[in-house]
């Protein structure tokens, strides 16, 4: 069995309270929990302890990264939460510095990640479409996929040590939501992505 941390990156606004992440947050702690995997839940606008935080991605086999994308990016509060957690962590519990030595200062930038036994995986919300993604026809993305987008997310991570598992992704949730369709995904989503990585070495 695998030890599991879940973030919860939503702010909630009056028009966006973050309901169907919480619930996405939820859903996925209670199929894991099912399967008999320890679980931990921050939600990160409920407020979080530094240092706990840090252990908690010490103490996990893979963290999943809950939050709707807010203009191209994470809400600010998760931004908040990686500055300090992250940057907390660089003592060598989440990195040992940049991954450069006196020997070769212009070498290996980025990879002195101290979490390179870890997974993460992104689940996702958008206003947007999913036919505005992968499409070089739409001229906003231009045909960039999700993970092109969240690109810095990844580079984060990846700057911990953690490798990456397949993103989920839930599309168009203002305008014209399919709620219950986004779950059965989810839930499809966790059970293959999570036996695949069971059965792959980190």
């Amino acid at each position: 069995m695998s030890n599991v941390l879940i973030i919860n990156g939503t702010q909630p606004y009056e028009f966006a309270p973050g309901r169907l992440n919480a619930s996405l947050a939820q859903k996925a702690r209670d199929a894991l929990e099912a399967k008999g995997h320890a679980v931990r839940l921050t939600t990160i606008s409920d407020g979080y302890d530094i240092d706990a935080e840090v252990d908690a991605h010490v103490w996990a086999d893979l963290v999943i990264m809950q939050f709707p994308v807010n203009w191209m990016g994470t809400p600010w509060v998760f931004k908040k939460y990686t500055d300090e957690v992250y940057t907390a962590g660089m003592n060598g519990r989440l990195a040992n510095g940049d991954g450069r030595t006196t020997e070769a200062p212009k070498a290996n930038y980025g990879m002195g990640g101290a979490l390179k036994d870890k997974r993460y995986l992104l689940s996702v919300t958008f206003n947007a479409p999913q036919e505005a993604f992968d499409n070089p026809s739409e001229p906003f993305f231009a045909g960039d996929s999700v993970d092109d987008l969240l690109r810095p997310v990844h580079l984060t991570a990846k700057f911990l040590g953690m490798q990456q598992l397949p993103t989920f992704a839930a599309f168009d949730v203002m305008k014209n939501p399919a709620i219950e369709a986004d779950f059965k995904r989810f839930d499809t989503h966790l059970t293959t992505v999570f036996a695949e990585a069971e059965h792959v070495p980190a």
